[in-house]
């Protein structure tokens, strides 16, 4: 029953990484790149996604709930687990390393974005605008926490990629895993050059 349990958990952690909060992941920085064609752009993006209908029981619903639980679940299996070479080899292993690291900064990364940006504006402190990046990022150090971030979160999804097609049963032999090694790989490059590019449109 336990074993039953944990493998439904399993199943719906790495589904929630991929549905919403990947698909979200993506959004939030395609609308954020629209700050490489002006402030004005930028601002219509935001503006036309801060327009949705319920947009605060929406964000909590597909968000912010299954972001909880892909996050409190996935801390416990990060701690809980331990590499197994002989199973998947040293490349998969430094894969699964590295994805426990970067779920561990990106879960700070996204409590501390939160803070600076939606709770703000909830408050009432800021508004949500061009400007309201360009000021936070508007300091070096948190250039670097930004980029670090963003780097962190597009490798956890990309490799979190693999992981949902393993633990689905979509890629079963070694020739399927390693295919989609290499898509994953191009899916960090490329989402990595959108988020990196958003950044830089904010710094002045």
């Amino acid at each position: 029953m336990a074993n039953s349990r944990q493998f439904f958990n399993h199943r719906l952690h790495s589904l929630l990484g991929l549905f919403p909060v990947g698909a979200f992941l993506l959004v939030h920085l395609t609308v954020n790149y629209q700050a490489t064609k002006g402030a004005e752009a930028f601002n219509r993006a935001a503006g036309t996604m801060e327009s949705i209908p319920f947009l605060l029981f929406a964000e909590f619903l597909f968000i912010y709930l299954p972001l909880l639980f892909h996050a409190i679940y996935g801390l416990y299996y990060a701690f809980q687990s331990k590499n197994n070479v002989r199973n998947y080899g040293y490349f998969r292993n430094q894969m699964f390393m590295w994805q426990r690291i970067t779920g561990v900064f990106t879960l700070i990364f996204v409590a501390w974005h939160v803070w600076e940006t939606r709770i703000q504006i909830a408050l009432g402190n800021v508004e949500l605008n061009y400007d309201m990046m360009a000021n936070i990022l508007s300091n070096p150090v948190m250039v670097v926490f930004y980029v670090l971030g963003v780097l962190a979160a597009v490798f956890h999804l990309s490799n979190g990629i693999w992981s949902f097609l393993v633990h689905w049963g979509i890629t079963i032999g070694p020739r399927s895993q390693r295919i989609a090694t290499y898509f994953t790989m191009i899916v960090f490059v490329l989402v990595s050059f959108v988020g990196l590019r958003a950044v830089a449109a904010f710094i002045q």
